[in-house]
């Protein structure tokens, strides 16, 4: 689960971070008087959406040299305006896609006086099964860049889970982040514009004082919460010395949930794909993509090589859909009917392989969806495993429009040429 920057700000402000003030607002009506609650003079007016690249975004209804999604404010009566050209319109990013997201809250933050641009993030290193922090002194909007052309300026530091984040790990993040050292010249970009010439001297410490605070309390914030991922993007030198959150993106594990209520209050669901929040309640994993042709299978490494196959032959898939091992005729009949309820998909490939999975529970989940909402698009079903027999049977019997596989590949030949 995600939620946006302003309540990540705020979940780390009650582990004691450093935030800038800010007020959220979903209207323009609101945005003189939260402008009036900062001290300015200069404000940030940030579009709220789940998706990165909010700076270098465009508003698909707003002049093409337009600003971008988060914009300076050097008065009050330029904030409204801001508030009043981005809020309902769509931000298209590179994350969004081309169809945007629209921009239904902002937050209007004080403005930094900023030195230097740091990247500092959190998660589970799958390399190691243990948090670890990934941090660069290239902080900012090009880190997607550092990543592909400089990935050797990006250092991860692997936390021990039995001793915490120690003074020894402290000092290697902030020997990584370089706050130790002379300061470098800041990049010029949308965060810094008050940055730029030349760096003044200034003491290693309070830099690195604030971070033997800050990263424990980043990494227990992580811990606590069951985080999947903790980004500070950038994280900021200030004039004087001091560290600054200057943005925040939370993901949480989902599977953790139920342990955190006060978390799971956070969720904004117009973020969410509504088929995505639909397959939710019926506990189904399911993300939409961008192609036409549905999938339901069960088992994440046989839904990815289903989709994979998929792509082989020249189509591309339109969701990944796994319903489990145990999955009941209702179950997977809700997954064939939020499928089927995507008007994207052209055709649907059902994959099983029985295990624990029944093939004969999976034959009669698809055969009461079709005949609730009927069957507009090529099926194609390719059944193996336990009760394999029974399963084509009720199939066959059915008097539907199913085109059967013998395996996989033949499956995937199938569709691809019954949408094409």
């Amino acid at each position: 689960m995600n939620i946006h920057e302003y309540q990540a700000k705020q979940v780390l402000k009650g582990f004691g971070a450093p935030v800038a003030e800010g007020v959220a607002i979903t209207s323009a009506d609101q945005a003189e008087a939260a402008a009036r609650q900062l001290p300015g003079p200069l404000y940030v007016v940030k579009s709220q959406i789940h998706a990165g690249g909010r700076g270098k975004g465009k508003f698909k209804e707003l002049p093409a040299d337009a600003k971008g999604g988060v914009r300076l404010a050097f008065s009050i009566e330029e904030a409204v305006k801001h508030a009043k050209e981005m809020l309902g319109n769509t931000l298209v990013t590179a994350q969004t896609g081309p169809a945007g997201k629209q921009v239904n809250r902002l937050y209007i933050e004080d403005g930094a006086d900023i030195e230097r641009e740091l990247y500092c993030s959190l998660l589970v290193d799958r390399a190691t099964g243990r948090v670890s922090f990934v941090v660069s002194t290239e902080g900012g909007m090009d880190i997607e860049a550092v990543a592909h052309d400089t990935p050797e300026k990006i250092q991860t530091i692997v936390i021990d889970p039995e001793a915490g984040v120690t003074a020894a790990d402290v000092a290697r993040i902030n020997a990584a982040l370089d706050l130790d050292g002379a300061p470098k010249p800041v990049k010029k970009g949308l965060f810094s514009i008050f940055g730029g010439g030349k760096p003044s001297a200034r003491a290693s410490s309070p830099a690195a004082r604030d971070g033997e605070s800050l990263f424990p309390i980043l990494y227990k914030a992580f811990v606590d919460k069951d985080m999947s991922m903790l980004e500070i993007n950038p994280l900021i030198v200030m004039k004087d010395g001091h560290l600054r959150v200057l943005d925040a993106k939370v993901s949480f594990d989902g599977n953790a949930l139920f342990r955190h209520e006060d978390m799971k209050a956070l969720r904004d669901e117009t973020e969410e794909d509504a088929k995505e929040i639909e397959a939710s309640e019926w506990d189904l994993a399911y993300v939409a993509l961008d192609g036409n042709i549905g999938c339901m299978v069960n088992g994440a490494g046989l839904a990815m090589a289903t989709m994979d196959i998929i792509k082989l032959y020249g189509k591309e898939p339109a969701n990944f859909c796994d319903v489990g091992g145990g999955a009941s005729k209702e179950k997977v009949a809700a997954a064939f009917k939020i499928i089927t309820a995507d008007p994207a998909v052209q055709g649907i490939l059902v994959n099983i392989f029985g295990g624990i999975m029944k093939c004969d529970v999976i034959a009669e989940g698809v055969v009461a969806a079709v005949k609730e909402v009927g069957l507009k698009v090529p099926l194609v079903v390719r059944l193996e495993g336990t009760n394999v027999t029974e399963g084509k049977r009720i199939l066959n019997e059915s008097g539907l429009a199913i085109t059967a596989a013998d395996d996989l590949d033949d499956a995937a030949q199938k569709i691809v040429a019954a949408v094409g």
